[in-house]
């Protein structure tokens, strides 16, 4: 029997796995940390321990494009405001 929350994990890991391209230590370095965080969870099958990953994953991928906006917004600030 196949779980139905499977679907959702893989597209969190896609998301997070393309928003850790720009990641500041290197993409190699966010890959293998992601890698190793779904493969440790790997074994859980109860759904609601399923769901509360998966929130705490998307809570991940809203802070990482917080920083990915902070840092566009500094570069920017600081090409157009000189000091």
């Amino acid at each position: 029997m196949a779980n139905p929350l499977r679907a959702e994990v893989v597209r969190l890991y896609k998301n997070l796995l393309y928003l850790g391209r720009e990641y500041p230590k290197g993409g190699e370095y966010f890959r293998a940390r992601l890698r190793a965080a779904f493969s440790k969870n790997r074994c859980v099958q109860e759904p609601e321990k399923i769901r509360e990953l998966i929130s705490r994953g998307e809570f991940v991928a809203r802070e990482l494009e917080a920083l990915y906006y902070l840092r566009k917004y500094r570069a920017m600030k600081k090409r157009y405001y000189e000091e």
